[in-house]
């Protein structure tokens, strides 16, 4: 393992959030206005996961008021406070974007059945 690598596994957070492309979360990310600093939630369907070690980061996307919205967070961002898992997902690719043609129930993730 060269310096790089060493300097880049330092910064990487801890606590790793366990979740998956097609999964369901919410993502409690810090917002500073001024001196104040609260948390704000954003809830939304994992529809890609890309990178690895400090550079990794996962895009959201959720509909709201009728336009669809979506967010790249990086996952070792210090902003992201904690995430939580809704509803896991049943899919089989590692890329969802088809799900930004689709509207209303079409847009669902099938959700995973577990014993």
């Amino acid at each position: 393992m060269n310096i790089v690598d060493k300097i880049r596994n330092s910064e990487a957070k801890e606590n790793r959030f366990d979740f998956a492309v097609g999964d369901l979360i919410n993502i409690y990310v810090k917002i500073v206005e001024g001196d104040a600093e609260r948390i704000q939630q954003f809830q939304g369907t994992v529809i890609a996961r890309r990178g690895s070690g400090v550079e990794e980061t996962f895009t959201v996307r959720r509909v709201q008021a009728g336009l669809g919205v979506e967010r790249v967070f990086p996952i070792n961002s210090p902003r992201i406070d904690h995430i939580v898992v809704v509803r896991r997902g049943d899919v089989r690719r590692s890329k969802l974007y088809y799900l930004r043609d689709k509207v209303g129930k079409a847009a669902r993730v099938k959700e995973l059945r577990t014993r």
